[in-house]
């Protein structure tokens, strides 16, 4: 993970944070939050909040008081201990790409997602340091049998990386499983109640809805000490109103709401304040992500959740609306990945190979995020000021008006002394001619297919013994489910 010590750009003011917070605590408390789950309700009940069918009328200082138990450092094992992630205040983690359920391989076109696709893209994730983690999951196998296919990408993420790894949140049997084979490939049920071996999004049903499924997830996650990402979903204009103030007084009603449930189940349990705050084109009705709305959101959302005292998941990485990979794809990738620098998210979703609102999880786009990516760390690595970096005998040495490539300093330091891209290139157009004209994306393509060759030339191995042990869960498991 990068440490991002510059310091945080905060857009709001004072009295701004102070109407925000006025509008969560009337959130919570006048018009409640909804859990479609008896449990959660039975709780809530017997923790002295009001509750009426299936509506808790939450106290603002109850959430407060039970935020405040929420830690601000913890790791998220990994089968590699030198791959463990640790979470924290100046930290960033970075995960790929989710959920998307098309896969463009740059070849065969817009399809449906594979579970060879997800290998290919668990590969890529291995091979570049700065991901942490692929996360669950990076892509749909829209080939396997839905009810099982978790077990097939949770087995495939332990046999093609040694990362940390998300949960299968997306219903409770997927937590079940994650957990179980966390437990085999991480030392058994101690070493996951000692540390986190998984991490879990449960997205609010917005406006202000939990409903079951992801309240069971949100439970066992809880329940064995899983870090819980908490994540409204709000698109202005269609889960939320038309108004970025009112937009971030509902998520952090929903996103705090949700970690005071996570308290009051387990005290301590590692939690994150989720963001994913954008806009809705009024004509059309599409997401429209990347624009100057979901930026706003990204940098307020920093400041609320330093103001809480609680660590966050920004609602941006490399998100874009649109259906290629464009300049558009580009300009407003960085304009959601930018802001989470700035504001300094302490976990950032959808690093990676983000395309056409999250429908499509493209090969080209992994390179060029992670290209984007490789950008910001070195933006925002703070530069060394000392004698040695003022460089004054190289000027001694070229004197007026010559030129530096010859110089001492300059020989000492070429290899290693500014950025080089992999994607972006400096070519002029002659140079760029004779290398077969290639644009960015037929560029990125090409370093993607470096990323699997690189993974084949030094795969990540597995255990046999933990390999079979895993496998064998993994089959039975499959027959349990009716695959």
């Amino acid at each position: 993970m990068f440490v991002n010590r510059t310091p945080r750009f905060e857009p709001l003011s004072a009295d701004a944070l102070d109407v925000i917070d006025r509008g969560w605590k009337r959130l919570v408390s006048d018009l409640g939050i909804k859990f479609l789950h008896e449990p959660s309700l039975e709780l809530l009940a017997r923790e002295g909040q009001r509750v009426e069918d299936e509506v808790a009328f939450l106290d603002p200082d109850w959430v407060l008081e039970k935020i405040r138990s929420t830690p601000t450092e913890f790791t998220l094992r990994a089968r590699n201990p030198e791959r463990d992630v640790r979470f924290g205040p100046d930290n960033m983690v970075f995960c790929t790409g989710q959920s998307m359920p098309f896969c463009d391989d740059g070849v065969t076109g817009r399809r449906e997602g594979t579970l060879d696709d997800a290998v290919k893209l668990i590969r890529a994730a291995h091979v570049t340091p700065e991901i942490d983690t692929p996360g669950y999951p990076i892509i749909e196998c829209n080939d396997r049998p839905i009810d099982s296919r978790h077990l097939d990408l949770q087995l495939a993420m332990y046999e093609n990386c040694d990362m940390a790894v998300g949960a299968a949140q997306i219903h409770l049997n997927g937590v079940i499983d994650s957990i179980a084979m966390a437990e085999m490939a991480l030392g058994g049920y101690d070493a996951l109640e000692a540390n986190p071996g998984v991490f879990g999004t449960i997205n609010a049903n917005s406006p202000l809805m939990f409903d079951t499924r992801m309240l069971e997830s949100l439970w066992l996650l809880a329940e064995r000490n899983q870090i819980v990402n908490v994540t409204p979903f709000i698109m202005m204009g269609a889960m939320g109103p038309v108004s970025v103030p009112a937009a971030l007084a509902q998520q952090t009603a929903e996103a705090l709401a949700g970690i005071a449930l996570v308290q009051a189940i387990r005290p301590g349990c590692p939690a994150i304040m989720g963001s994913f705050v954008s806009n809705t084109d009024m004509k059309s009705g599409s997401p429209g992500f990347g624009g100057p709305e979901a930026a706003m959101g990204i940098l307020a959302t920093g400041q609320i959740a330093r103001r809480h005292g609680v660590l966050w998941r920004s609602g941006g990485g490399g998100l874009n609306a649109s259906p290629a990979v464009d300049a558009q794809a580009s300009w407003e990738s960085l304009n959601t990945m930018l802001p989470a620098f700035l504001a300094g998210a302490n976990l950032q979703l959808h690093t990676t190979g983000w395309l056409e609102g999250g429908l499509v999880h493209s090969f080209a786009k992994v390179a060029m995020d992670t290209e984007m990516l490789r950008n910001m760390i070195e933006q925002f690595t703070p530069i060394e000021f000392s004698d040695d970096t003022l460089a004054f005998g190289a000027h001694e040495e070229v004197g007026h008006a010559g030129h530096f490539f010859g110089a001492a300093h300059t020989l000492e330091h070429f290899r290693d002394c500014f950025y080089r891209p992999t994607v972006w290139t400096t070519d002029n157009q002659s140079a760029w001619q004779k290398k077969g004209a290639k644009d960015a994306t037929r560029r990125a393509l090409d370093e993607f297919d470096a990323m699997q060759a690189a993974w084949a030339e030094n795969p990540s191995t597995l255990d046999p013994d933990l390999h079979a042990e895993l496998k064998a869960y993994v089959d039975r498991r499959r027959t349990e489910l009716g695959d």
